[in-house]
């Protein structure tokens, strides 16, 4: 009804009142003065009606936003949350345990994403986790952060079997950064400490620092305080992972779960993240899923899926020296071209 109304006021109110006002003139019942007058009260109308369409308009927005936000919140989690145990101090030990795990309740054996997972890492080792598309390296990540249970098998960290650990306790020792890092539209300070008031600005400025980042966010128009727009759009996708790496050194995580960014990142990023990364893992148990073969390097171990299922386990070093590892042969291919 408002945007009918507003084009009537705006093309026909004009041509309505200039054709109306001379006929009036021409039969001496207005004079020209009037004429004008009731003209120009009639374009008077046009802003503030213009200016109530574009606010109703930002209401029905912000009223579909509302309900989103609204059943979001209805929606609740089917992970229990009746663990009572903590995750120890320190870097966490990893163990999985004839791990099974499909996106399809009830499933049969050929919707299973992961088939018979067994591994263990030692704590403070890193992890390199190869294989194609597909193979299952992210649904890993999501089961060592819990964000999922495993349709059968176990996983533990640092001893203690997560469906037995308190789930809130678990997302605070285990940092995940993932190729899409999640921004919202807030000052720095805000989004590393996803609204923390009692993270203390020294603190913030000592993970910064620790991580090597102190001329980066310094450079920005405001520090810490400069606002970002809403899913990074105001950085690149290797200066988000930065500071996701900052959110992670905050909270001061025994696991850190890092999904290498595959893309190609500027020279100056790159180096930023390259020193980031070495830092973060320092005193920390790493699972890094890896794109790019100078970033197993940093691996005490390696692990290659296919298809859900391991393929090939074992030290890096030793895997690169036997001619028969599958991990030998992606190194004489070269990775990028095999894995993509």
């Amino acid at each position: 009804i408002l945007w009918g109304t507003n084009i009537v006021v705006f093309v026909a109110g004009p041509a309505i009142v200039f054709g109306l006002g001379s006929w009036l003139f021409e039969t001496d019942v207005l004079t020209l003065g009037s004429v004008y007058v009731v003209f120009h009260y009639t374009e008077m109308l046009r802003h503030p009606l213009d200016r109530i369409r574009h606010q109703m308009e930002d209401m029905q927005k912000a009223a579909a936003g509302i309900s989103r936000i609204q059943n979001l919140f209805a929606i609740e989690s089917r992970l229990p949350h009746d663990g009572t145990q903590v995750l120890p101090s320190g870097p966490l030990s990893i163990e999985l345990s004839d791990l099974d795990f499909s996106y399809v309740d009830d499933s049969a054996d050929g919707d299973r994403v992961l088939h018979g997972l067994n591994l263990s890492l030692e704590a403070g080792k890193v992890l390199g986790v190869l294989g194609r598309t597909g193979s299952g390296k992210s649904t890993l990540a999501r089961l060592l952060t819990r964000l999922y249970d495993p349709e059968g098998g176990e996983v533990r960290l640092g001893g203690v079997a997560l469906r037995s650990a308190d789930i809130d306790h678990v997302r605070r020792r285990v940092g995940m950064v993932t190729q899409d890092v999640q921004l919202f539209r807030a000052t720095i300070r805000d989004n590393l400490t996803f609204f923390d008031e009692t993270v203390s600005d020294e603190r913030i400025w000592q993970a910064i620092a620790a991580l090597g980042l102190t001329d980066w966010i310094e450079s920005m128009p405001e520090g810490i305080d400069t606002v970002l727009d809403a899913g990074g759009s105001s950085l690149s996708a290797g200066e988000a992972q930065l500071l996701a790496f900052t959110r992670i050194f905050l909270e001061d995580s025994g696991l850190v779960v890092l999904d290498e960014a595959s893309s190609r990142l500027d020279p100056v990023t790159e180096a930023l993240i390259e020193r980031a990364v070495d830092r973060l893992l320092q005193d920390r148990t790493g699972v890094i899923i890896a794109h790019r073969l100078d970033t197993l390097n940093r691996a005490d171990e390696v692990l290659i899926l296919d298809d859900g299922r391991i393929v090939e386990a074992g030290n890096r070093a030793a895997l690169a020296a036997d001619p028969g590892s599958q991990f030998h042969g992606l190194l004489l291919a070269g990775m990028e071209e095999v894995l993509g």
